[in-house]
């Protein structure tokens, strides 16, 4: 809404050549009086210092040394810079559009063709209008606005030019120190000599038209606005280019005195300095009187838009945040803390980065929606999606807002980043991890068909970590919590997609921990803290603190077949003049085989399946892996495509083992137990769902044929045909092949001698390893068998061959 101030009528601009109103009053104070003659003491004083330097360099011919001071006057001052005036940055998203603005001083520089003609006559008339005339000192201007100061009691005109005035904004905005900005500020003939130096240096250097240009856009216009750029788009919410004649006088108005006449709170004034650059327009010919009379009985109009600086009000504030730590941690961008972060506040960066405002709405409504930002609970989520084959990061989300923790709903704490660009340590990764054992183990060449056994209840001895040490806890024994349940022999691919712990603990046995660490390290892996990854069994179920979007990024080395990619945010960086300032890159590089990748997505896709998360699939080709941590202190889920990957966390700020996932109930819906697949992997459907909606869908590669050599690795098995053993014989065998046995009643059969096995239940051919099977005796026949015994089955009928069933591919394998 238009912000009217100052609306009513106050009759006809005063003429020119009007009387100026007297100072002495009758009433004026004898106080009053005395300060009033000491300014213009001053005032005259330092006029009398101006006007002596004026004609110093003409007049005083007599000497010597009088020829050496014009010389140095004249000459160019040593350390005089026109660069390092404060321009605001911008971050962008992938499109382009702002994501957050950083400055010292809000000023966005533009061309002299950026800034409306009218605005640039009405600043031209209240503050040098004989700028094209004169050189860097106007003595004309200068003795008659003494003359006019010392007449009409008051400070009513300034004896400096625009170049002069330049420089001393110049000298002020720079200043990087106290003394520099005492310097800057002093009242003293030293300063004005000073700064009448840089003029004349300035006005030998640049055209006039450039002096007026870098004056325009480092000038304060109040409330926060430096600049006509920044001025015109908050006060009146246009670029500068669009000023209309009231808008630009009112903005020239507000350059002597932007604290007095800021229009947002002094409107009345604002209104009358306004009123006197029209009638200085008019008096110089630059406007009729009656366009100034016309538009001086317009009201003010405002449309204030303020210019934010920081992520807190962005709509990826979490994001905006790691690319804002980014840039004050990484040395590229300065060799101190201070260098980088004047840069991003001073120095007019534009920040391209990697955000796809498409997947952050996405995974913001995901992650909002099922962990609300103030639950009932207090329980958090935050998300990370990566690019595979790229290392960019397209999301960022946490399910609160950027602020102070004290207020509910907010946290400085970005969940889903390393300590380096977010504060976090970083929470237990649970069974996400023993992906990395799987990737080890298909690394070494084991089959989809391995199997090993799984008990209900593990022993950690006899595990090295990379130096050599023995690792293990023989006190304490680790069970199947959480996601899967032993007891039974499973295969490589049975074993994660029910997440089996005492599998993964022996597997990673076989495999060897230094192994499966440095599996983990190839792909980027480290704990949030930056430390190396800890070593010990528990490895492999994720006992160590990491963030998200380290996940996220190892996750999506498997969707890019093997190549792993740094995580990065940012894409391209420039500086205030346009020059392009190196960025750290995503060091890609093949960390893992390709045909050892295309095995892991073949295990994973089961996941989605057959597995922990079976039902959660995006009806495209993906992969993934549920984690649920100890106790339920926190449960996370990490998936991808070929496309895109993402991690997801769930979990209790204030601590997992205090308050942990059991028995939740959040804002009125109760779960129970969370596991990976009760919250997190939602999340990750939902997100993934809309991050890759019109984003067409790529198969995952086909793994080598050798994976396949021990078959599928399925959870269905050939059971070995025992009809015609003894019962001691059959037995030995199906438990031989990891299936129980039993004895039934027995039956008649005239092919099949009496006492050995004559039939088995179920009959099919493929069974689950540890599935039970009823064996049924003969109990013979008084019919003769017929010669040739049947189909071959007696007599040992066990060692007949049973076709092994053809291998079926997850969605997206192609056959």
């Amino acid at each position: 809404m238009p912000i009217k101030a100052g609306s009513g009528r106050r009759g006809p601009l005063p003429t020119p050549g009007r009387r100026p109103r007297r100072v002495f009053a009758a009433s004026t104070t004898r106080a009053e009086k005395a300060r009033a003659i000491r300014g213009l003491g001053v005032l005259g004083g330092l006029s009398g210092v101006l006007v002596a330097l004026m004609i110093l360099p003409t007049a005083c011919t007599a000497g010597v040394g009088t020829r050496d001071a014009a010389h140095w006057f004249e000459s160019e001052p040593e350390g005089l810079s026109t660069s390092g005036v404060p321009q605001r940055s911008r971050i962008l998203a992938a499109d382009g559009t702002p994501i957050a603005t950083f400055f010292y001083q809000n000023r966005v520089d533009v061309p002299l063709k950026g800034i409306a003609p009218i605005a640039r006559r009405a600043v031209l008339a209240i503050e040098d209008s004989r700028f094209y005339e004169h050189g860097a000192i106007d003595s004309q201007g200068t003795l008659r606005a003494l003359a006019s100061n010392l007449s009409s009691g008051k400070v009513t005109q300034g004896g400096s030019g625009i170049t002069q005035q330049y420089v001393k904004n110049l000298l002020l905005t720079t200043a990087d120190s106290r003394a520099e900005q005492r310097a800057a500020k002093e009242i003293s003939p030293a300063r004005k000599i000073r700064e009448l130096r840089y003029a004349v240096a300035l006005e030998k250097r640049y055209p006039k038209d450039e002096i007026l240009r870098r004056y325009l856009n480092i000038a304060y216009y109040g409330d926060g606005a430096y600049g006509i750029e920044a001025a015109s788009r908050h006060y009146f919410s246009k670029p500068a280019s669009k000023l209309d004649l009231a808008e630009a006088a009112l903005l020239a108005g507000v350059i002597r005195y932007p604290y007095a006449y800021d229009p947002v709170h002094h409107p009345g004034m604002a209104r009358e300095r306004r009123d006197t650059v029209l009638r200085r327009m008019a008096e110089l010919g630059w406007i009729d009187s009656a366009t100034a009379e016309a538009t001086a009985r317009q009201p003010i109009a405002l449309r204030v838009q303020d210019a934010r600086s920081g992520c807190v009000t962005s709509e990826a504030p979490f994001f905006c945040d790691y690319v804002q730590r980014e840039i004050l941690t990484s040395p590229v961008f300065g060799k101190t803390p201070q260098e980088r972060e004047k840069l991003l506040k001073r120095g007019g960066l534009t920040i391209r980065t990697t955000l796809d405002r498409r997947a952050q709405r996405a995974a913001q409504r995901a992650v909002d929606g099922h962990v609300p930002r103030r639950n009932s609970a207090h329980k958090a989520a935050a998300e990370a999606m990566v690019e595979p084959g790229t290392g960019e990061i397209k999301a960022m989300v946490v399910d609160r807002r950027l602020g102070p923790d004290r207020e509910r709903g907010k946290t400085w704490i970005n969940f889903a980043a390393d300590a380096s660009h977010g504060s976090s340590i970083g929470m237990q990764a649970g069974s996400t991890f023993k992906a990395f054992t799987l990737a080890a183990a298909l690394d070494e060449g084991m089959p989809f068909g391995t199997r090993l056994m799984a008990p209900r209840s593990y022993t950690a001895v006899g595990y090295r970590d990379c130096k050599g040490r023995s690792r293990g806890d023989p006190g304490t024994p680790l069970r199947n919590a959480a996601d899967g349940e032993g007891g039974k022999s499973f295969s490589l691919v049975t074993g994660t997609h029910h997440s089996v712990n005492t599998f993964f603990l022996a597997l990673e046995k076989k495999v060897g921990l230094c192994q499966t660490v440095k599996m983990a390290e190839k792909l980027g892996m480290r704990q949030a803290s930056g430390e190396p990854l800890e070593q010990y069994p528990s490895f492999t179920l994720g006992f160590n603190p990491v963030s998200p979007v380290r996940l996220a990024a190892a996750y999506a080395a498997f969707g890019a077949r093997g190549r792993y990619c740094s995580p990065i945010a940012i894409r391209r960086v420039t500086d205030a003049s346009g020059h392009q300032i190196k960025v750290p890159g995503a060091g890609c590089e093949q960390a893992i085989d390709k045909d050892v990748a295309d095995a892991v997505n073949y295990v994973l896709s089961g996941v989605l399946t057959k597995g922990t998360a079976k039902g959660l699939g995006l009806g495209r080709p993906a992969a993934g892996k549920t984690g649920t941590v100890d106790n339920f202190s926190a449960a996370w889920f990490a998936g991808y495509t070929p496309e895109l990957a993402s991690a997801v966390w769930v979990g209790d700020p204030r601590g997992g083992y205090r308050y942990p996932m059991e028995n939740l109930c959040m804002d009125g819906e109760c779960y129970g137990a969370v596991f990976g697949a009760t919250i997190p992997a939602p999340i990750w459907q939902e997100s993934m769902l809309g991050a890759l909606a019109d984003t067409p869908a790529e198969p995952f590669h086909r793994p080598p044929s050798h994976f396949f050599s021990k078959g599928s690795g399925e959870d269905r098995a050939k059971v070995p045909d025992v009809r015609g053993l003894k019962p001691a014989q059959a037995v030995a065998r199906l438990r031989a092949a990891g299936f129980k046995a039993r004895v039934g009643a027995p039956v008649e059969s005239g092919r099949y001698p009496k006492g050995t096995v004559a039939e088995m239940e179920p009959g099919a051919r493929t069974a689950e390893p540890g599935d039970t099977i009823t064996l049924r005796l003969s109990k013979g026949s008084k019919r003769r068998p017929p010669r040739g015994g049947g189909d071959g089955g007696g007599g040992g009928g066990g060692d007949q061959q049973v076709p092994v069933p053809p291998i079926t591919f997850p969605p997206g394998f192609p056959r």
